[in-house]
């Protein structure tokens, strides 16, 4: 699915949960944080397959934005 692709293509963002850093961080709450809550249940939440989380950090913002549109250009 399309968050499943953006979180594979990215190369700045560290694919992890919060741990209180300040790098920039992607999430898939489908897989990750609400992996044991039924889809039913996450859809009716708004947390869709394709959801993905983005914790922007302290890097630079041009080098984010520009990680962030080569992930989405291959969904």
């Amino acid at each position: 699915n399309a968050g499943t692709t953006v979180m594979n293509n990215v190369k700045l963002c560290s694919l992890a949960e919060s741990l209180g850093a300040v790098e920039t961080m992607i999430t898939h709450p489908a897989t990750m944080t609400h992996v044991d809550v039924p889809a039913k249940e996450r859809h009716a939440r708004g947390l869709s397959d394709g959801l993905v989380r983005i914790s922007v950090g302290i890097e630079d913002p041009d080098d984010i934005i520009d990680d962030l549109k080569q992930a989405l250009e291959k969904v």
